[in-house]
């Protein structure tokens, strides 16, 4: 029996003792009304016994009779009522106990409002949140594996050469100065390539935990961007590209940490220079649009495939080509870009055809919140 208006247990168990009662007043009025008649007829063809008499049916054996009726008619009336109850609560015994066992694919039917309905959602809410956790666990293990692989790797590659350089440099006294300098200038700047390495996985940890307190204030985008695309003019000159930057405003005025901005967008355009190189052309477009500067870094290098773009911002992703000893890397570099547009309370977004790969980044001029009124 489904009753809306029943919202607790005790309410459904309230209104069933009170069905069964109706149904056993109704059926002790029959009985009554059965038993008066059958005993008149027995008295009227003279019949008599220790339970008939000539004044009728003894009044203890009567009230025996309706006692035992009245139970049985109360117990299976409530019987009746509550067996689908007790069967849905079967079930999610059942439930429980195959999560108990580990299946974590075992779902409950939230089939009541009452007590036992909230315990199968928070069952299936607690039973998702499990599969969750897991799933982070898994993910955790699988990036601290990741973790230890790359560095291990990106970190041994250097590490060897300087250990190498120096160890021949210190075996051979009879080595002239001028190629002794040769070497240790090399072993330099392997130990220099070393430490970037570092610093950059330090950097991501400390992003990554929000270990790193954002030093905010104002600054024209439009000049940051004008500096980074100087201070990288000598990468695009030794690999011959082009360099192209648009903006028709004067001036994009945003509140921001410049350090961390400047970081942002130097790792995208090292990114585009190392794979778009093919393209020999770096374009840069810079907007204001709804109280955000927007920024697109594209190359015309390489075509993404469809199926890697959801995964250039994972920790430690790097794409196939990107394996080369040109352009590899802690692959974290996108990682940390996606880090410091979320901590900008901003968003970035990846497309890549045949007309370029576009990254596009959305920031917004005031972390604040508050209006902005563009400038013209």
């Amino acid at each position: 029996m489904k009753t809306k208006f029943i919202k607790s247990f005790e309410e459904r168990l309230a209104f069933y003792i009170f069905i069964s009662a109706v149904v056993t007043g109704w059926a002790e009025f029959f009985s009554a009304i059965l038993i008066r008649y059958i005993s008149g007829q027995l008295r009227f063809m003279g019949y008599r016994s220790a339970m008939m008499g000539p004044d009728g049916l003894n009044p203890y054996f009567r009230g025996g009779i309706m006692l035992v009726i009245g139970l049985l008619v109360f117990i299976l009336t409530f019987y009746y009522l509550i067996r689908k109850y007790m069967k849905y609560v079967r079930v999610i015994t059942n439930a429980v106990e195959d999560i108990a066992r580990g299946n974590l694919d075992t779902e409950i039917p939230v089939l009541t409002e009452d007590e036992f309905g909230q315990i199968a959602s928070c069952m299936n809410q607690m039973q998702e949140h499990i599969k969750e956790v897991m799933e982070r666990e898994r993910m955790a293990e699988h990036t601290k594996n990741d973790l230890i692989s790359s560095v291990a790797h990106d970190l041994r590659t250097p590490l060897t050469s300087i250990i190498g350089y120096i160890g021949w440099v210190k075996e051979q006294p009879e080595l002239s100065e001028e190629i002794r300098q040769k070497y240790l200038d090399i072993a330099y700047r392997k130990a220099q390539h070393l430490e970037s390495l570092t610093n950059e996985l330090f950097g991501f940890v400390k992003l990554e935990h929000r270990e790193m307190s954002l030093d905010m204030g104002n600054l024209d985008l439009k000049q940051l961007l004008e500096q980074l695309m100087d201070e990288c003019y000598p990468s695009f000159e030794k690999f011959g590209l082009q360099a192209q930057f648009v903006c028709e405003e004067e001036q994009v005025l945003l509140e921001g940490d410049g350090n961390l901005l400047a970081r942002l967008f130097d790792n995208l355009l090292n990114n585009a220079v190392k794979y778009g190189k093919d393209g020999k052309l770096i374009r840069v477009e810079l907007e204001k649009k709804n109280h955000y500067g927007i920024v697109r870094v594209i190359n015309y290098g390489f075509v993404i495939p469809e199926n890697e773009i959801g995964n250039l911002f994972r920790k430690f992703y790097r794409v196939e080509q990107s394996r080369s000893q040109d352009t590899g890397g802690t692959g974290l570099g996108l990682a940390i870009v996606e880090q410091i547009v979320q901590l900008h309370h901003g968003t970035i977004g990846v497309r890549s055809d045949l007309q370029g790969t576009v990254f596009e980044v959305s920031l917004p001029l005031k972390q604040s919140g508050e209006d902005v009124t563009d400038e013209m």
